[in-house]
């Protein structure tokens, strides 16, 4: 069993991949992680970005400068899809290594994967479990977690598809407007079942 887990920006997929580490040892594979690895010197997309954007996009040491390619992807509708078209592949090529190694196996695994409906990955999951809280929580928790103005807030949460949509098609939701405990109930609940 393959779970996907997504939902919004700052809904708290990472409490939840956290916690199901801990307490249940469960194996969880972050797509920021590989796209971030995608995006170092040497690598294919790395040399794209760069080829794109020229030096301003890079820090002293050479490393990608993300806080300046952010601001300029999530301004720009087009430029955001070129990067997507770009790094998206990469990922998905991630995650099919992996579900190959689990897809005949009893073991339950987690997909971590914020763009789970946007970059149609979908098809690499069995269910799909939807971290949500409110839009004020979302602004609200990336202010404070990032500095962002509200400005840049709505720009990244609005360069998603709309929270409400992909808690439709959630086979589980785990609600986290409110407490830590409360969240914890949801997913104890959720593994009993699969358990």
């Amino acid at each position: 069993m393959i779970i996907g887990l997504t939902g919004g920006i700052a809904t708290g997929k990472s409490t939840v991949t956290t916690y199901l580490e801990s307490q249940y040892n469960l194996k969880t594979y972050d797509a920021d992680t590989y796209a971030r690895h995608a995006v170092l010197p040497g690598q294919p997309a790395f040399t794209a970005i760069c080829e794109r954007y020229g030096t301003a996009v890079l820090t002293p040491d050479g490393q990608l400068n993300r806080a300046w390619l952010g601001n300029q992807v999530f301004s720009n509708t087009s430029e955001r899809r070129w990067l997507e078209q770009l790094i998206h592949p990469l990922v998905r090529q991630q995650y099919e290594k992996i579900y190959q190694q689990f897809n005949t196996t009893d073991a339950l695994v987690v997909f971590s994967i914020p763009l789970l409906f946007e970059a149609e990955m979908t098809d690499l999951v069995q269910q799909v479990w939807v971290v949500w809280c409110t839009t004020g929580q979302q602004y609200q928790r990336l202010m404070v977690r990032n500095s962002w103005t509200q400005r840049q807030c709505y720009d990244r949460i609005n360069a998603q598809l709309p929270l409400a949509l992909k808690m439709l098609w959630a086979d589980k939701l785990l609600d986290n407007s409110g407490t830590l405990p409360h969240l914890y109930q949801q997913i104890d609940f959720f593994m009993r079942e699969l358990l």
